[in-house]
């Protein structure tokens, strides 16, 4: 199983959206700030906000590409974050 996930962090108002096998693993290297990705290098706490399992990688990057999107990012803060 894949995962396609969102985390947001409110202190720079961003969103980070990534796929993953292993989810439990990938927000605990997010919080740990692991790695050269860009949540490591930005201050503040990223919270996950929206995840969606998907049967294979392949269809996991496909919905990966579109919530990228300018549209997918729009999905995103309507459904996720609270005015």
């Amino acid at each position: 199983m894949w995962v396609v996930y969102a985390l947001y962090n409110r202190n720079i108002h961003r969103f980070y959206i990534g796929q993953t096998n292993n989810l439990y693993r990938r927000i605990r290297e997010h919080k740990e700030k692991r790695g050269k990705h860009f949540t490591a290098k930005a201050k503040g706490v990223w919270e996950l906000v929206y995840r969606e399992e998907c049967t294979s990688r392949r269809d996991a990057i496909t919905r990966e590409k579109q919530l990228k999107s300018y549209r997918g990012r729009e999905f995103i803060k309507k459904f996720t974050i609270p005015l």
